[in-house]
């Protein structure tokens, strides 16, 4: 289909959009814009109920990606497993952190979010803030899981969430 470097995805094929999440792409379409004709790749995010076009020459640079292997995956998921590193700096500035590591886009990034801001049984309640800060990493991380192993979204919360509980019993 559509070549530019390594960056070729074909319709129907699940991508990540850094600040956007797993999208699917459902095809590429040509538009003129500024007097210039451009390929575009057309990813529609479900969760989201979105539609991204995002230039196929620009889409490296976008930082779009095609799935994580199983291997990454896994590597996320021992991340979870892991101590959680909670810095003792202001609330506001470990936020903008957090965020930076949903945004990047990285499942490594991602799982670390969600570990460190996942409270056991016992402990102190979250700010709302933090909790939406870890809902939002544990949607996201979710959904990628949920993409690369094909299953449903419910059952990838599930699975992360089993694994950081498993910790709690251990």
């Amino acid at each position: 289909m559509a070549k530019d470097k390594n960056v070729a995805f074909s319709a129907g094929e699940y991508v990540v959009y850094p600040t956007h999440g797993v999208g699917k792409v459902v095809g590429v379409e040509t538009q003129e814009i500024g007097g210039q004709e451009l390929q575009l790749f057309v990813i529609t995010f479900k969760q989201d109920r979105m539609t991204l076009r995002v230039p196929i020459q620009k889409a490296d640079q976008s930082g779009l990606r095609g799935l994580s292997s199983t291997k990454i995956m896994d590597s996320a998921l021992v991340t979870l497993k892991g101590r959680a590193r909670v810095k003792r700096t202001m609330w506001s500035r470990r936020a903008q952190e957090y965020e930076a590591k949903i945004n990047s886009g990285d499942p490594i990034s991602i799982a670390e979010v969600v570990r460190d801001l996942h409270r056991n049984v016992g402990q102190p309640d979250q700010s709302f803030s933090e909790r939406q800060i870890y809902e939002s990493a544990l949607d996201r991380l979710a959904a990628e899981v949920a993409a690369v192993e094909d299953i449903d979204h419910d059952a990838a919360i599930q699975k992360l969430e089993s694994v950081l509980n498993k910790e709690e019993a251990a």
